[in-house]
């Protein structure tokens, strides 16, 4: 079994402001209170042995404050993560992974509606789009060991970031 936290990026840009929306970054706000979300999983104990994070420019910045506060020494970009990105092809990544890092937590930096839909679709087999996960909002999983993750997955933590803060 791994521990999977999925984080969704923090406050960005306005929509519209950018020519194309990947290069949104973190507003200064969104940037303050990831950093504040980030300071509190540490005081929490977590770790995580990688973070893999979306391409786009907000949830990359994301991902780097995770790192800058210590969550984890190792950082990878996955287009997987981008938005409309495949579950389906993240969990053959994720299997592979997990053979070679049975147990260890991983964190992922991503989108809505996306992160809340693969959540929901790993804890109850389909997406309904009723999960809603804030902007520097946690969600913890543990993901079986070996065997099919969707519908075989638990819920153990849901956390919009002003319970972080």
């Amino acid at each position: 079994m791994s521990d999977l936290y999925i984080i969704r990026h923090g406050i960005a840009a306005e929509r519209g402001t950018y020519t194309r929306d990947g290069e949104r970054p973190l507003t200064e706000e969104g940037r303050r209170k990831t950093r504040q979300v980030a300071k509190r999983l540490v005081e929490l104990k977590l770790q995580f042995d990688l973070i893999l994070t979306s391409p786009l420019v907000r949830a990359q910045q994301t991902a780097e404050i995770l790192q800058a506060e210590g969550l984890s020494a190792r950082l990878e970009v996955s287009d997987y993560l981008a938005p409309d990105g495949s579950l389906e092809a993240w969990l053959a990544w994720f299997e592979e992974w997990q053979r070679s890092h049975p147990d260890a937590p991983l964190a992922i930096v991503g989108h809505q509606p996306d992160l809340g839909n693969w959540a929901e679709t790993l804890v109850w087999g389909q997406a309904r789009d009723g999960l809603v996960l804030k902007k520097a909002g946690v969600i913890g999983l543990t993901i079986p060991g070996s065997g099919q993750a969707i519908a075989n997955s638990s819920l153990f933590w849901l956390s919009p970031p002003k319970f972080l803060l």
